[in-house]
Formats: structure tokens, sequence, C-alpha cells
């Protein structure tokens, strides 16, 4: 690939893929559109020329210097592999086939009463995961922990934390799945460690041992800090330990020390511990930002101006590492092949190119990937208050969907245990409204099991929950949101500062599911039912996904992408799927008619089946009336005509008004012209029935080809 200097053009620069994933990353930092950049001027632009004072700014309303630039094309320029053939023929895979369903232990099902899920609750719960049409499990980690991030920071990766049960437990676990015909994939966290991982204790007890490489410590020199780089959970990256005089780092919480991949022990040892899993029969791993764990060389201080975009300064030297592709081939290769394991990575800033670099089935590097982009729109990031635009996610699905190719697959998916859920987003009024939350939720659903790709359910999107009404920072469990919270405090009232922490905190998505006992003074406002009409829908939807190929492998066509709708078209060799999607708070007519392009409908939310109910009751009394009509006619003095005064009663009650008589015709042509007056006497333009689609409703019609 050609190298991308000060002196290319915006357009060379555009057409790489780090370039293509970075300059759309800036742009929905900054909530401007792709053509900002991506139109005929600024793409001929001088790259160079542009960073002069105010000549960017002239066309995207925003200027970045000359340093900010020469940090990107470094990134840009450390890859120099293009995707590969997108228009390869798909390869059947079970992992494409297959529903997830993601559980997170500590709150899916307590078994022993004592306020903490573990593992044997989750296998009572297997019958029900199984009939629910679940194919594959995802466990966020079960291993040894002190529990500062939840499981995330672990301590043994061979041990099962006590909370949760024992080695034991989980065999029968696994052996219990397994016996359902479903299959497990564990939550794998090797970019760091807990700080009581016996690696680190040793990293900081024995200087000349291996261990000391298996971590990023630095000696104090007189600095701060050895760089400036940002946690995720908001404060320097950096701990100092005085009794060795070092700094450690840790990209998360102080607890979560980052491991050196550099060191070749280091990667021994962790492939070692990840064939430990698979040889117990393990089927695979969901790997925690697992983009993290190259960095560059000497961690240089990161740019400030993409610090203060990104919120992270450092990012750009390890969200793309330049040793990434090598270490994920060879966990491929020395791991994950050998026991024919499937992967599927965390990987947060990578757009599109990046991940078909990572998930090309030539690549030979990961399955799939999580990409994170359409969780939260244009110009916003998680802890702000706005409403969700399903627009958005539309424009964002369709452009996966037709660019993404078939070297590639999708993960689809809306919440995890690291966001509030989606449909609070889309509108926080679900909390009080049953029948808005259930409009929302049946939606989401249908896309996400007709859409192509693999769906990912997490605990609880089954049974229509929404966020908590947390009253106090006390009530938050999550070490992230408590970081936050300091920082927003230094520019907010207390108040104001919770209320900002409520609406990103992960705390959403953690709570006890509603089958769980609780205690008699467990809050009523933080009790929520689980909805069993939303849980009939998965069922559904489910079971339409796998009973017809065509709504995995059939290739994807848009058909209706203006505003606030989204119709699309699933099909494969011998059907074709339409869905109709409205996707706003107000009634929309929308242009598929499939009825007369002969389409059944085969999955409808309540108020289409009581429309569609009140058009079979037209045709019935169509007929009746038809029937009538002729035999009144039979039965006339002249043998031509009913008593009128009978027959325009009858049409009335139909049509609002007389219809004329049709003398000489059958039932059937009688019935066939009173259906038609109805169908003009309800209609809009061009004598068709108006459709509407209600609020955010969502309907799927099928046709055979023949």
């Amino acid at each position: 690939m050609k190298e991308i200097t000060m002196n290319s053009t915006v357009g060379e620069l555009y057409d790489t893929p780090v370039g293509h994933d970075i300059i759309e990353k800036i742009l929905l930092q900054l909530g401007m559109p792709v053509k900002a950049v991506d139109n005929p001027v600024v793409r001929k632009m001088n790259i160079g020329r542009l960073t002069k004072a105010g000549t960017l700014a002239k066309y995207i309303g925003y200027d970045f210097d000359p340093g900010f630039v020469e940090t990107i094309l470094k990134v840009i320029n450390s890859e120099q592999d293009e995707p590969g053939d997108p228009k390869v023929k798909i390869e059947p895979k079970w992992w494409k086939e297959a529903v997830f369903y993601q559980i997170y232990p500590r709150s899916f099902m307590d078994s022993n009463g004592d306020g903490i899920g573990d593992l044997p609750g989750i296998l009572s719960k297997l019958d029900y995961l199984k009939d629910l049409g679940v194919d594959a499990l995802w466990f966020s980690p079960v291993y040894d922990s002190p529990n500062d991030d939840n499981g995330y920071d672990i301590r043994d990766y061979r041990k099962i934390m006590t909370e949760f049960g024992t080695m034991e437990d989980f065999d029968r676990l696994l052996e219990g799945i397994h016996a359902r015909g479903m299959r497990l994939i564990m939550d794998l966290v090797i970019n760091h460690t807990s700080d009581e991982h016996e690696w680190f204790r040793k990293a900081l007890a024995e200087p000349d041992s291996k261990y000391r490489s298996y971590y990023f410590l630095r000696p104090d020199e007189g600095l701060e800090v050895p760089n400036n780089w940002v946690s995720f959970f908001s404060g320097s990256a950096w701990n100092y330990y005085p009794e060795q005089d070092l700094w450690g780092l840790h990209l998360f919480s102080k607890k979560q020390m980052d491991l050196n991949w550099d060191s070749p022990d280091v990667r021994a040892d962790v492939i070692d511990m990840i064939k430990f899993w698979l040889e117990k029969g393990v089927d695979g791993f969901r790997m925690d930002v697992i983009n993290y764990i190259s960095k560059v060389p000497g961690l240089p201080d990161g740019d400030e101006t993409i610090g203060a975009m990104m919120n992270f300064t450092g990012i750009e030297h390890y969200f793309y590492g330049p040793r990434l592709h090598e270490y994920l081939r060879e966990i491929r290769e020395k791991a994950f092949d050998p026991y024919g394991a499937f992967s599927v990575g965390e990987t947060p800033g990578f757009g599109m190119k990046m991940s078909q670099l990572t998930t090309g089935a030539d690549r030979h590097e990961l399955d799939m990937i999580f990409a994170f982009d359409h969780l939260e729109t244009p110009g916003h990031v998680r802890y702000d208050d706005y409403k969700y635009d399903l627009n958005y996610y539309r424009d964002f699905i369709v452009d996966w969907m037709e660019n993404y190719g078939n070297q590639c697959w999708m993960s689809l998916f809306y919440n995890n245990h690291d966001n509030p859920r989606m449909a609070s987003k889309v509108d926080p009024a679900v909390a009080s409204d049953p029948v808005l939350r259930r409009r929302i939720e049946t939606l989401l659903a249908v896309m996400q099991f007709t859409l192509k790709g693999t769906p990912f359910v997490y605990q609880g999107d089954e049974m229509g929950l929404v966020n908590y009404p947390f009253a106090s920072m006390e009530e938050l469990s999550d070490v992230e949101v408590h970081g936050f919270y300091e920082v927003f405090r230094e520019s907010m009232e207390p108040e104001e500062a919770f209320e900002k922490a409520l609406c990103g905190t992960r705390d959403h998505a953690r709570v006890l599911l509603p089958w769980n006992h609780f205690p008699e003074d467990y809050p009523e406002r933080m009790r929520q039912e689980a909805d069993p009409e939303i849980e009939y829908i998965y069922r559904t939807l489910i079971a339409l996904r796998k009973g017809d190929p065509a709504l995995i492998y059939g290739n994807f066509r848009l058909l209706d992408g203006r505003k606030d709708h989204f119709t699309y078209m699933r099909r494969s060799r011998n059907r074709i799927y339409v869905i109709d999607c409205n996707l706003s708070a107000e009634p929309r007519k929308t242009r598929f008619r499939g009825e007369e392009q002969g389409y059944e409908i085969v999955f409808a939310p309540e108020l289409l089946g009581k429309r569609t109910q009140r058009r079979k009751m037209a045709e019935q009394a169509a007929r009746g009336m038809a029937e009538t009509l002729t035999g009144a006619a039979n039965a006339g003095a002249d043998g031509k005509r009913p008593a009128e005064g009978a027959a325009n009663a009858a049409e009335t009650d139909l049509t609002g008004e007389p219809l004329p008589i049709f003398g000489g015709n059958g039932p059937e042509e009688i019935a066939a012209q009173i259906l038609k007056r109805y169908v003009e006497e309800n209609s809009g333009k061009n004598g068709r029935e108006e459709e509407l689609l209600e609020p955010y409703e969502a309907r799927i019609w099928r046709k055979e080809i023949r």
C-alpha cells in the first residue's frame, strides 16, 4: 500500500483501511456526517495544506495541527494490508447460524439466597434457555477475582470465583450445556490481570525474574508519571508502587494491570491457560478488549488533541497496535485451531475496515468482533442524556450489511454488561409506559433476528427489561461510574453529576434478574417484572430465523431508507422476506404493499393483528352480502333483482353508503366488487388501501419463489 504523507490527498488517506476508520471515528465524535470529508472537493485537497491554520475549519468547522496529523499518519502507515475479496462465497459455520445468549453470572440466577448469582443457578435455567431457542451461551468471567471490576480483574485463571461455586459446579454446568445441544464460550480477559495475580506479585517482588517483564513497570525518574495516558476509568493510567519505586500501567482500574504481550513468556503462559479450558470442552471465547494487547514500543505520550476528542489520551498508541495481527494469529494457530474453537473479539475503536482485517476468513485471526459505533449517535457518548435516533442505527447497519463483505460476519447486538439498555436510550418513557416499551423492544428484536449476522442476546432482553431508577451513588457498584462521578463533580453540583452518571452507568444491566428472590426491604422502584409477551416474541423470532436459511445467509437489500423508515429484503434462491419497520414514535405510511405483491405476513405485533383481523372481517362481510344479494335475486318475482332496501342496508354496514346492485353475477364476482369498493373508500392515492405502520411497528412478510 502506498505510504500516506503530508503531500497526499485527503482522498488517498480516506481510501486506506485505517485512514477510513479513523476519519469516520473522528467525524462520529464531532457529530458530523461522512460526506463532510468524502466529497469531491475535500478528497482532492492536500493534507499538508489543510493543516494550515483556518484552512480545514472552512470545510468542517475544526482545525487540526500538524502534530495531530503526523500522529494519525503513523498509525495509518503501520498497516500495509488490504481487506480480502468481499464477494467470495459465504462459508457456512455453526456460529453464523447460532443465537448466542450472554450471561452475567453475578445477576443471572441466585441458587442459595445470598443475593449473588452462581453456577448452580445457571444450571437450573438451562432448560429455559434451550426452550427459548438459544444455541450458545457466553459467560462473563467466572474466574477467581477480588472483584474490583466485577470479575474482569482476574486473580487466578484456573480457579472459579468462590461466590459462584466450585470447579466441580462448572464441570456439571458444562456437561449440562452440551447435553442440551448448546455450546459455551467464556470471557477471556488477557489484556490485563488483577494486581493480586501471582504473576504481578512476583513482578514486584522479584526484579530479576521473568515476571518483571510481564507488565509495564517503569522506574520513577523524577517525573510525575511515565507518560500522559489516561485510564478508561478516569485519571492517570499509571499507579505508583513506593516500595519498589515503580510505576505500573493500567488502562482500566488501578487493580487491573496491563500485560506486556511483547514478552514471549506472557504469550506462552496465556496460550497454555487457554488450552486448559479448551481441554475441559469449552467451545470458544469472547476476548475482552483484545485489540489493546499490542502497545507502541516505548509507550510515547499521547497526542493531546486526540485525547481531548476521544476522552482518552494515548489511545492511538494501542487501539490498533503494531503487532496485534501477529499476536492474534499466534493465539489462533497454537490454541484455537487445534480445538476448533470459536472466537469473537471486543474491539473498541474499530471501524469496518480494521474489522475486515481482523476477521476476514483469509486472515486467520478472529471469527467475529463486536463493533460499538452503533451504540451512541454522532456527537454523543454513553454518559450523555439524549434520545437515541434509530435512523442512525439504520444508516450504520445498512453500511455494514452492504460493505462488510462475505469474507466477514457481523455480530448483532444492542445490549451487554457494559451498557445501559437500548430501549431506554430510544425513549426513557419505556420505564413507565408498558405499551411503548413493548413496541420498542419488539422493533429491536425484529431487526436483530432478521438482519445478516449472528444475534447476541443479553440476559433480560427477552424479558423486556429497561434501565433502573437508582436513587443515589451509594446504590451503584460499578467502579467505572464512581470514577467518572468524581470527574463530573469537578464542574457540576452533586445532583447534576449523579444524573449524568445515571445515564451511562453499567449497573443498569447488572441488577438481579426478576426471577430471583429479593429481600422484603428491597425497594419497590427497583423491581421489574418479566414481560411474557416479549419472551413469546423472542421465541417466535428465534424460531423464524433458525427455520429458514434465507434469514441467515440470504442476500440483503435496502428497499426504503427514508427518514423514520427501514424496509429491507432478505433473499435466498427460493424465498424472499421483506421486513418493514417504522423507526419513529408516530404512525408512518409504508410504501410496501405485501398482499398486492403476493407476500404473506408471518410476523406482526398486536396492533397489526387487529388491523388484519378487521380486513378479514370485511372480506367475510363482502362474501356474506354477496350471497344475500344472490339469494334475494333468485327469490325475486322477476328473478333478477333483490329488494333494494335490504341490499342497501347490508352494503351500508361495510362501506358507509349504498352500493349499486350487481345483477346477473354470482357470489364470487359480487364479493370481489364489494371488497373493491371497500378498499376504494378506505384508501389513499391511486385507489390503494392506505397502509400505516403504528409507532415503532415492524412487520415481516414472506414470499415463495417458483
